[in-house]
């Protein structure tokens, strides 16, 4: 037998159902891997991979309408730990910010009362990541701290503002939807409000503005008939306010930047989205829907890949993949292949059936790996679609046009080793390749494989169905039932199904169709089968189909327990089944009721015509049951002993023992005892009949008059000697039935609708639902304990109520929820780390900020004494057994291929950085391990191959196959990055539409060194243009520049004149024409246009210059007014400067950062261990053994101490002295400097 200490105490929870219109949109996927979804006004915390309710909080009193999970772009340690953090909106105006894993609120803010538009964490300097910028109606931005609720700013702006988008490369560039255009804002800051009002432009639908119909400029040839449709979209934005019935038609859904690529942003149309390139104000790109598809809804751009995820009004989620453009030489039309972006279909979902009730919401793309969607569904179902790559050619359809995808060669980031484990489907970027730009030459194929790519289907979560319910709680945990105890709440619904669900775990145990109508009413009549009854709508006699059906919960059998009755006759009122499950009671409207015993199936009476009709019945809690089973065991003890008389004395007791056993499981199968119970009920008068009820005889006990000062009784409950009436004014009246007393008392609260008694022995709580509420109600003090009422302290009505176990009560509301409280009912989230849960959660989050800073360490300094392990047991780690429980918990719930990666041995150190922080959701760790692997590969490279020449200077690098993608943009290679930036010039020439757009697009081949190009443009200006003899000159000037000594300085000159004077584009492009450069980027930053200089030094300079020019800038990015260290660590690894890196991450004390970047280095030899950089070194991997001790793994620490000189000798002493003596002193310090980052 299982001990007494069985878990059966149950976790409060919300068990909810369909969404509500204000919920659309709000959901989110957080890089911390959990999906947060409002549902009425609560908030439900998702588990994508086991697709489970982790959490439900309960805060807000109206409409959930968005939801934001803080970003983790930040170092992470003990003072700035790994924790669950978001920020919801709701329709009152509140902003409550939540730390998830308790369940409560960090602060609540509140500055209107009107629904947040949109939420966002800003996520990208170094100084502060509460801050959080919201959008109050109609027309305000508040930036307010996330951590204390204080206001820093607001801003008003002209129109109202439907949302807002950051630029992902430029964190002072945002853009506002407003309800006429978009208005960019360029100067925005965490310290002050944006100065300017921000350029506005218009935003034309692109079916309705005249601009539209200007005839194409005659440079273009005459388009096809596809082309045709596409030039209606050229122009599309306007700075000028379009006519009155274009704005109407502003039909725009959804704006955002792409974090592919810089300075492209995407508009949503229902039927098209634009890919606009910003410098120019121009489409680029049209994904367009052909006149029979479904419109879009919502598209979520990836950064890994330049791929769009779009979600149609059916529920379907396509992926849309951009086209290579080298692929130009096999298109058969040169012409056609340069128009513009095109994103290709290349994988698509299932649609879902679209009803009234039922339509796709919103749909959200995990952050971390861009490879799984989850799709919200208005009926409280979520989706989840894993996308999956499959190796080898289509069959289908090989006369598709679209060019094949590659997988990479890779895996995180580096190159697969002979028979390294890899996880394929890791992440978008580790399924498919890059894709190729213009001039590139494309990889040979012979060790790449072609790749299909296919949703699947991983996961379903379903919610309640549309409300009333019927809930019933089973019967109560008892000493005898504890073996196979289950806590099952039976919910009948509108459609007639039964849902069982099990609430230890809160999860869907059996739905079962049991009913063609709505079910009105439960009764369990065992732990494991109940009587469910449900009536159809009345005919015009006034008659219904009455169905009452019993169900066996294990085998899912059903059958009517009423044999033919039920067909036109008066709707059934309620059943009431008595205390020892023998007997069950049926009372109907205007009909007599029926007497039926449960055990054999049979009507034992049904009553005459001249019967009184009832209001209320309940069976009595006594029967005669023990007395009647001492008897019976006396007279089967006296047959048992004559039976045996003859026999031996000395076997006669077991014999005996045997024979009583068998009689009993004899008795027990045939249930040959049928014990007296009774019940009461009350008539229309208020009069109080007492009936007996033995085998198949039905006694009239004593009859109670009525008590005056109660009205028409609705209700009884009893137990033991309390009997409690409640009538439908609004009284309860409490009977002591030894004493003989009763007492009324007026709750004022209207028509008592059910009363019910806890359970457990002595428990004489009791729970009463009004129409308004409900309370509870202490029967021996005769008092109220607590109570809920509607529009008071919630905004939802109840529909029924149970007891759930003897302390917690379990309501069912029209929110469609089904709620477990406290006795005191409020409405409280529960903390996440005390709940069971069926399937173990992949969430580090969860843990305590130190244990999770272990967990971290524990798989990166793999493998330990020697050996891969997935267990922390075998590690020397000083830590409670409960916390070591739960990280080993975290460990078992690994996928086996993520396991047999981790355990791999070819794993390498930069692979395995990279993979946990992926794993971790550790957005800051990810961008750099994905940069620092990339360039210390390549300078490895460098180096091996110029071991002749002196350094690895960039000129010698080799061609890397695998380039760092273009949403690191001025992080990757200048090859690359100038390719990618004259493919982009081409597209803009081909799509330039007016003086002002050639204009641009000549400025920008000057600066590339695109002379004949941009003089051909230049000679195109009209000759009744203002400025046709200004661009003829120049045309002429930039034909004949010579390197002659004299021209040169004076057009030095003019340009240092005209930068003078406040002219500097201009002046810069004079010194790019005499390949000046290098004195451009100079002025440029002096001018403060740092972006702008690194642009012109990676297209322009040589390695040398460019990188002179990328440190200055490095520098600025570090100054304190800026604070963007992280970033300039990332722009130094690009160059090469791993030392300086090592120093920085060393001197921002990001201690494990640094030891194991150094390490990194060591490993690829670009970093050497001499006299200069071994102090260095030595100071890193010593402050790495110390974090390690203060996370109380020895053996970690005392191996990097061995390698960090004669400090670290004298910390092996300390961590061996005695048993783990660690000074206090040492973690003191640890913590009191990290705030104060000591910079150089």
């Amino acid at each position: 037998m299982i001990p007494y200490t069985v878990n059966i105490k149950l976790a409060a929870r919300t068990l909810t159902g369909t969404l509500n219109l204000q919920n659309k949109t709000a959901v989110d996927w957080g890089w911390q891997g959990l999906i947060a979804q409002g549902c009425h006004s609560s908030i439900l915390i998702i588990d994508p991979k086991t697709s489970q309710t982790i959490q439900v909080l309960e805060r807000h009193k109206a409409n959930v309408v968005k939801v934001k999970w803080s970003r983790e772009n930040y170092y992470h340690n003990l003072s700035s730990p790994y924790c669950l953090r978001l920020a919801s909106g709701d329709a009152s105006g509140k902003i409550i910010v939540w730390d998830v894993v308790s369940g409560t609120a960090h602060c609540e803010i509140q500055e209107h009362s009107k629904p947040i538009q949109d939420l966002e964490w800003l996520w990208n300097q170094d100084a502060s990541r509460d801050l959080l910028l919201a959008v109050h109606p109609p027309n305000y931005i508040v930036l307010w701290n996330g951590d204390t609720g204080t206001k820093l700013w607001k801003k008003s702006y002209a129109e109202n503002i439907l949302s807002f988008s950051f630029d992902p490369f430029d964190p002072s560039n945002m853009a506002l939807l407003t309800s006429e255009g978009i208005v960019f804002i360029t100067d925005f800051s965490h310290s002050k409000p944006p100065s300017s009002t921000g350029k506005k432009v218009y935003i034309a639908s692109p079916h309705a503005s005249p601009a539209h119909t200007k005839p194409a400029p005659a440079a273009t040839p005459a388009p096809t008939g596809a082309k045709k449709a596409l030039n209606k979209v050229k122009v599309l934005i306007t700075n000028e306010k379009p006519t009155t019935e274009a704005v109407t038609l502003n039909d725009c859904l959804q704006l955002s930047y792409l974090p592919s690529k810089r300075n492209h942003m995407l508009l949503l149309y229902p039927r098209e989205i634009l890919i606009l390139d910003l410098e120019l104000s121009q489409t680029v790109g049209v994904v367009a829907i052909e006149r029979s598809g479904v419109p879009f809804t919502q598209v979520v751009p990836c950064a890994q890949r330049d791929a769009l995820y779009c979600l149609h009004e059916n529920g379907c989620i396509t992926l849309r993949v951009c086209r290579s453009t080298s692929a130009i030489e096999e298109a058969a039309d040169p012409e056609q292949s340069l128009q513009e972006l095109v994103y290709d279909l290349r994988s698509q979902c299932d649609a879902i059936r679209v009803t009234k009730t039922v339509r796709p919401y919103r749909m959200v793309v995990c952050p971390v790996n861009e490879n799984k969607a989850a799709l919200m569904v208005s009926d409280g179902r979520v989706m989840f679609w894993e996308l999956k790559a499959h190796t080898g050619r289509s069959v289908a359809n090989p006369s598709s046009a679209l060019s094949p995808l590659y997988s990479p060669v890779s895996f995180c980031g580096a190159p697969l080793g002979p028979n390294q484990k890899r996880i394929q489907d890791l992440s978008l970027n580790s399924m498919i390749g890059q894709t190729l730009i213009a001039g590139e030459t494309p990889v040979p194929t012979s060790n790449q494989q072609e790749v299909q790519l296919k949703f699947l289907l991983t996961g379903l979560l379903s919610g309640l169905p549309l409300p009333p319910f019927a809930i019933r709680m089973c019967p109560p945990l008892t000493t005898k039932n504890i073996n196979h105890y289950q806590p099952l709440l039976a919910a009948g619904t509108s459609n007639g199904s039964v849902l069982v669900y099990n609430l230890t775990s809160g999860l869907l145990h059996k739905e079962l169709s049991v009913h063609s109508c709505e079910v009105r009413g439960l009764e369990w009549v065992s732990l494991t089968s109940f009587l469910s009854f449900a009536t159809s709508s009345p005919n015009n006699m006034g008659l219904v189909r009455n169905e009452l059906q019993h169900v066996d919960l294990p085998t899912g059998r059903c059958f009517a327990f009423r044999g033919e009755r039920g067909n036109d006759e008066p709707p059934i009122e309620m059943i009431k089944v008595s205390h020892l499950k023998q007997y069950l009671v049926v009372v109907f409207r205007d009909k007599p009721l029926e007497l039926w015993d449960i055990r054999t199936g049979t009507l034992l009476r049904e009553m005459a015509k001249n019967f009184p009709t009832v209001t209320a019945l309940e069976w009595s809690p006594s029967h005669n049951l023990k007395s009647l089973k001492k008897k019976q065991m006396a007279a089967r003890e006296a047959i048992a002993r004559q039976t045996v008389s003859d026999a031996e004395q000395s076997s006669v007791e077991s014999s005996v023992i045997s024979l009583l056993q068998d009689a009993e499981s004899k008795s027990e199968t045939s249930q040959a005892i049928s014990a007296r119970e009774h019940f009461v009920f009350t008539d229309t008068d208020g009069q109080v009949y007492h009936i007996t009820v033995e085998g198949n005889s039905v006694k009239d006990g004593a009859r109670i008059p009525p008590d005056g000062s109660m009205g028409s009784i609705a209700c009884i409950a009893w137990k033991g000697d309390t009997l409690v009436l409640g009538d439908v004014d609004g009284n309860l009246n409490f009977w002591d039935l030894k004493a003989r007393l009763s007492r009324g008392i007026p709750t004022h609260r209207g028509w008592v609708k059910k009363i019910r008694f806890a359970p457990g022995k002595g428990n004489q709580k009791l729970l009463v639902m009004y129409t308004d509420g409900a309370e509870v109600w202490d029967t021996k003090e005769v008092q109220m304990v607590s109570g809920i009422r509607f529009g008071r302290n919630v905004n939802y009505r109840i529909l029924d109520i149970d007891w759930c176990t003897s302390d917690k009560v379990v309501l069912a509301s029209d929110d469609g929820c089904i709620r477990v409280l406290e006795m005191a009912m409020k409405s409280a989230s529960y903390r996440m780390d005390e709940q069971d849960l069926t399937d173990p959660v992949w969430c580090p989050y969860l843990l305590l900020p130190r244990a999770a800073l272990t967990l971290k360490a524990f798989l990166l300094l793999q493998p330990w004494s020697g050996t891969f392990t997935m267990d922390i047991t075998q590690v020397d780690y000083s830590e409670k057994v409960e916390i070591k429980g739960l990280i080993q918990e975290q460990l078992n719930s690994l996928s086996n291929d993520m396991k047999s990666v981790l355990l791999d041995p070819e794993l390498s150190l930069l692979q395995r950085c990279l993979l946990v922080s992926r794993l971790f959701g550790d957005e800051s760790d990810l961008n750099f391990w994905t940069v620092a692997s990339h360039y210390l590969q390549l300078f490895a490279q460098a180096r091996q191959l110029s071991v002749t020449t002196e350094g690895g200077s960039e000129e010698t690098q080799p061609a890397s196959q695998n380039h760092l993608d273009i949403c690191h943009d001025i992080l990757c290679e200048c090859s690359y990055f100038q390719k990618f930036q004259l493919d982009r010039v081409h597209l803009q020439e081909v799509k330039r539409s007016s003086y002002e757009h050639t204009k641009k697009c000549a400025d920008q081949l000057l600066l590339l060194g695109q002379t004949d190009r941009a003089v051909q443009l230049l000679l195109e200006t009209s000759a009744d243009n203002p400025s046709y003899y200004c661009d003829s000159l120049k045309a002429c000037l930039v034909t004949t520049i010579t390197s002659s000594g004299p021209s040169q300085s004076t057009i030095k000159l003019v340009a240092t004149n005209m930068i003078a004077n406040g002219k500097l584009a201009e002046g810069v492009q004079l010194l790019c024409l005499i390949d000046k450069a290098a004195d451009a980027c100079r002025y440029l930053q002096t001018y403060g246009e740092w972006n702008r200089a690194a642009w012109l030094a990676k297209v322009r300079l040589n390695s040398a210059e460019s990188s002179d020019v990328l440190k200055r800038w490095a520098e600025h990015l570090c100054s304190p007014q800026v604070n963007q260290k992280s970033k300039a660590i990332l722009v130094l690894l690009s160059l090469g400067c791993f030392y300086k890196v090592g120093e920085m991450l060393h001197s921002m004390r990001y201690f494990d950062r640094a030891a194991l970047f150094i390490e990194a280095c060591l490993k690829y030899g670009v970093m050497e261990a001499n006299d200069s950089s071994n102090k260095l070194i030595e100071a890193a991997f010593l402050d790495y053994a110390r974090l390690l001790r203060s996370l109380g793994l020895r053996e970690g620490a005392a191996l990097w101490a061995s390698r960090a000189g004669s400090a670290g000798e004298q910390l092996m002493e300390e961590l061996f002295q005695g048993e783990g003596g660690v000074p206090e002193a040492v973690l003191g310090d640890d913590e009191v400097e990290v705030g104060l980052e000591g910079t150089e």
